[in-house]
């Protein structure tokens, strides 16, 4: 039976596929748990009735469309707007569609998730997988019909005969379609005509969460599974020099301790079991050479490596010489912190593993590496692990990660038995990957008009690539570390960016927009620190210097309109702006925010405006929008990792606090389609925050903030 709870389709059906039945084939032989067990004359009998003409689609003779999802859903809707890719295409009917996660294989290519790309990346592959169903449909009616294909259509899950008005629904013609060729070139609808891409249907894994059925990682029950905690170096890069195991293994419910990788696994019957098994092993650890790190002496060696030339990212003019030159030199250095991803959900993996199989059940971002990690770990060719991907409770760039996966595979192996490791929330915060430090050096020049002429941006950071992809940093520059500064829009004559790389030691990773976070709050405050510098209105000078970027200035204009941009305010109320263009979308931000006589800050209201090309799914893109500013926004008012004797300090939300309800602003969303090629949308309503607020609280004090999180006595 179900080694996990799978949840019903929209309407509570679930079809059995010819996939399910050859699954059920493959896993049995490998003596693997499987998900459900089905008739073998009913799985024959449908595989060979559908119609499968691509990895992605299937139509069942009872009408089911069901797509399945090659991506992780983490709230972001990929387990609607992909559907709804594909209905579109096929002109099904949405209440017959049906979604199944896809388990990593070769037909599926790359399963990773993120720097929001699924929509980018899928459209055109489930564009043609529709289309293909479609052209299949139509022929296999006309075929029926004996008449020309092209005097049929689709419509809402049927086939259509215009001049005869004869009618025959998807199912009635799965087995006649799946009989004949899969067409290379089906045409695609023009997108003026589409009916489904650009609504808002409701979620169709809404249903499945609201009932409860839905499964995290933290749901999944395997018979016989047992649980596992780890204890882990409390310093980077240190290791356990010894442990008491017998006093762990004395304790009821106590099973196995497990060296792993990353320390000492205790595998118990429940999880107190393991915990309280954890506490009585009394690791010894050797911490390594970072047993003295803290937060002052990383910030003096990044400002060190600042004072150096870097590596040339970008450049035009002559910078050196225009600042020279200048009538005006502004200058100024800013500081964006170390930051954890926080996700609602903390990490765990459930593994088995056996002589010749492994099974997985995670939440993650990157399946694909899943299997590749416990194909390494347990010498098994990769078609012989098995990835579920379930549900995730927030991913941000922390779920792509593998460390929790090695360590329940390890664990799992060494027990014989499934396990699955739970780390706390203080595992959590204190082992994380965490978004790495930066610190920016800015200068700009201006000529006798104020008018901005030289710009030049040195960063200090550490690389998230020399860790994941190190062939990827190439003549010191690792191209994840400048977004948002490299191709800043603004038309500067003389123009210099340069990059300077150290490794701090503190284990980075990919957070949230990555590097447009940082970048962003470093670029967009300074701007307007030069726009006052030449006695202009911030909203003004960006318009000016956007003047050849529509795109950015739509936005731009869009938001400060809604927002009242130039209206009065009262006295320690100010408004912020800032325009910034991230993977591949476009979005500006006002905030308004009070600053009371302690320096306090609350921010009020935030208006964004996004353009991000062709809408799929608007509900999903204001919901992002409205996710990424209230993340933001815990970063830049409350949240930074700090370090002490190599330890990160904070350990739990009451000293790592994130915005709640009573913090949370109102936030307005104007949509500003442009028909353009799709952008991202998980990411880019992030980076704008920071300098929106940093500015609306320096138009509200006159004081600049050139650090994060913004604190109260900055500002008394």
């Amino acid at each position: 039976m179900s080694a996990t709870r799978v949840p019903p389709g929209p309407a509570g059906r679930r079809t059995v596929t010819r996939r399910d039945f050859l699954r059920t084939g493959a896993l049995a032989g490998a003596g693997l748990v499987i998900a459900f067990r089905i008739p073998l004359a009913d799985a024959v009998a449908e595989a060979a009735a559908a119609l499968e003409p691509n990895a992605w689609l299937q139509v069942a003779p009872d009408g089911a469309v069901t797509v399945w999802i090659g991506r992780t859903e983490m709230g972001q809707g990929v387990r609607t707007a992909l559907p709804m890719i594909v209905a579109e295409e096929l002109d099904a009917d949405w209440a017959d569609v049906r979604f199944e996660q896809a388990i990593p294989a070769e037909r599926y290519g790359d399963m990773s998730t993120g720097g929001s790309t699924s929509i980018r990346e899928m459209y055109a592959p489930l564009r043609t997988a529709g289309a293909q169903a479609r052209a299949m449909l139509i022929a296999a009616a006309a075929a029926e019909w004996r008449v020309d294909a092209a005097a049929c259509r689709a419509e809402r899950g049927a086939v259509v005969h215009a001049a005869s008005g004869r009618r025959l629904a998807y199912g009635a013609l799965a087995e006649r379609a799946a009989a004949l060729p899969v067409p290379a070139d089906a045409p695609l609808k023009d997108p003026q005509a589409f009916r489904l891409i650009g609504t808002s249907p409701a979620r169709l894994d809404g249903p499945a969460k609201v009932d409860g059925s839905a499964v995290f990682g933290l749901d999944v029950r395997v018979p016989g599974m047992l649980y596992g905690a780890v204890a882990r170096c409390p310093v980077f890069g240190g290791k356990a020099a010894g442990f008491d195991e017998a006093a762990a293994r004395a304790l009821p419910g106590v099973r196995h301790v497990v060296p792993v990788a990353t320390g000492v696994a205790v595998v118990g019957d429940s999880l107190a079991a393991a915990r309280r098994g954890l506490a009585a092993l009394q690791v010894t650890w050797d911490e390594g050479p970072l047993a003295s790190l803290d937060s002052a002496a990383m910030w003096a060696k990044l400002a060190e490596r600042a004072a150096a030339p870097g590596a040339v990212v970008e450049k035009r003019g002559d910078g050196e010489a225009a600042l020279a030159g200048a009538a005006r030199t502004v200058e100024a250095v800013y500081r964006a912190p170390l930051v954890a991803h926080a996700t609602m959900e903390t990490r765990n993996c459930t593994a088995r593993v056996t002589a010749d199989a492994c099974e997985i059940w995670v939440g993650s971002q990157n399946a694909t590496g899943v299997q590749a990690t416990a194909a390494r770990l347990t010498g098994l060719p990769k078609e012989k692990v098995v990835v579920h991907l379930v549900y995730l409770g927030g991913g941000f760039g922390r779920g792509s990660e593998q460390d929790f996966v090695v360590e329940a595979v390890e664990a799992a192996r060494a027990a014989g038995a499934p396990v699955k490791i739970v780390w706390t929330r203080e595992d959590d915060l204190r082992h994380d990957f965490y978004r790495p430090p930066a610190y920016h050096v800015l200068r700009a020049g201006l000529d006798a008009t104020g008018r901005p002429t030289a710009w030049f941006h040195r960063m200090a950071t550490q690389s998230i690539l020399a860790r994941l992809a190190p062939r990827a940093v190439r003549e010191g520059i690792d191209p994840t570390s400048t977004d948002v500064a490299a191709n800043l829009p603004y038309a500067f004559p003389h123009f210099q960016v340069e990059l300077a790389l150290h490794d701090t030691g503190v284990p980075v990773g990919w957070w949230r927009s990555v590097s447009a976070s940082q970048n962003a709050f470093a670029t967009e405050c300074f701007l307007d620190e030069v726009a006052a510098a030449a006695g202009r209105d911030p909203l003004a000078l960006r318009r000016e210097l956007l003047a050849d970027k529509p795109r950015h200035r739509a936005v731009l204009e869009l938001a400060a309109a809604k927002a009242g941009w130039g209206t009065p305010l009262p006295a320690r109320r100010g408004r912020g702006l800032a325009v910034v263009e991230s993977f591949g979308s476009f979005v500006a931000q006002v905030a308004e925010v009070t600053v009371a006589a302690d320096g306090g800050v609350r921010v009020d209201r935030v208006v964004c405006a996004v353009d991000c090309g062709q809408l799929v799914h608007p509900d999903f893109v204001v919901a992002q929008m409205e996710s990424g500013i209230v993340y933001g926004l815990s970063a830049t008012v409350l949240g930074e990792i700090t370090l002490g004797r190599g330890r990160v300090l904070q350990g739990n939300f009451d000293d790592y606090p994130i915005v709640r309800l009573d913090r949370c602003p109102a936030i307005e969303v104007h949509l500003a389609p442009s028909g353009e090629a799709h952008g991202g949308i998980g990411e880019v309503g992030l980076p704008p925050i920071a300098p929106a607020v940093v500015n609306a609280v320096a138009a509200a004090t006159g004081k600049r903030v050139r650090r994060l999180p913004v604190r109260a006595e900055d500002l008394r």
